[in-house]
C-alpha cells in the first residue's frame, strides 16, 4: 500500500464519549506522524507527507531494529520530560531531535497487509505483538475502555496534559468518516495555538 495514504483525524469535541464501544488514549503534544519500513528503508513522514527521516533518529534506529521487517505505524512524534509528560515547545525548538520518540497508536499495514480494514482492538494487538520488546524510540500508546472516559480526561486535566483522544474499538482506520473524537484541555497551551501543519 501506499504511504502517502491519508491520515485518521479525529474530531474536535467537548465532551468525553463513555459508551463500552470507545476506548480512550492520552493526548501527548507534538507532530502527527508515520514510520514506514520496507526492508532495510525506513521513512519518517510528516502529516502533509514531509521526509524527517533525517530530523529523528532515535525512531529510525527504534523501527531498524524491529523483527517486522514491513509496516507503517501511525503516532505522534514526542519528546518527554523526566514526567514521560510531553514538550511540544521542546519539540519545535527543534534542538531536541535526538530524544524525539514515536507515540505509537495505530498500525495500518503490516508484512505487506493492509490493515485499515481491520477494528481498531485488532490493529491495536497487532502493534502490541511487534512493539512487545520495544527498542527505545518507539512506544505504545496505552489505552483504557469507555466507562472510564470522563474520568481519565479529569485526570488528565489535572496532571496538565493536553487531553484524551477516544476511538471507536470496532471501526477500521476510515479517513473520511474518522470514528475518533479529541477532547483538550482548555488549560493546556495547545488549546489556543495554531496546529502545526507540516
Amino acid at each position: 500500500m501506499s504511504k502517502q495514504f491519508e491520515f485518521c483525524r479525529p474530531a474536535a469535541k467537548k465532551v468525553v464519549p463513555s459508551g463500552p464501544e470507545w476506548i480512550h488514549e492520552v493526548k501527548y503534544d507534538g507532530y502527527r506522524g508515520r514510520v514506514v519500513r520496507g526492508g532495510s528503508d525506513v521513512k519518517v513522514l510528516s502529516k502533509s507527507g514531509l521526509d524527517w527521516t533525517w530530523r529523528y533518529p532515535m525512531i529510525v534506529e527504534a523501527a531498524r531494529k524491529m523483527r517486522q521487517s514491513q509496516f507503517i505505524i501511525d503516532g505522534e512524534i514526542c519528546v518527554l520530560d523526566v514526567r514521560g509528560i510531553s514538550q511540544f515547545d521542546w519539540l519545535h525548538s527543534g534542538r531536541y531531535n535526538d530524544a524525539a520518540q514515536l507515540y505509537a497508536f495505530d498500525i495500518v499495514a503490516l508484512g505487506g497487509d493492509d490493515l485499515r480494514a481491520l477494528p481498531l482492538l485488532k490493529r491495536k494487538e497487532r502493534l502490541g505483538e511487534i512493539l512487545r520488546r520495544r527498542p527505545e524510540g518507539i512506544f505504545v500508546a496505552p489505552f483504557e475502555p469507555g466507562e472510564i472516559g470522563p474520568d481519565l480526561f479529569t485526570a488528565a486535566c489535572e496532571m496538565g496534559l493536553e487531553g484524551i483522544v477516544s476511538k471507536h474499538r470496532d471501526r477500521g482506520y476510515r479517513p473520511r468518516v474518522c470514528d475518533w473524537v479529541k477532547v483538550k484541555n482548555r488549560a493546556h497551551p495547545a488549546f489556543s495555538r495554531v496546529q502545526d501543519q507540516f
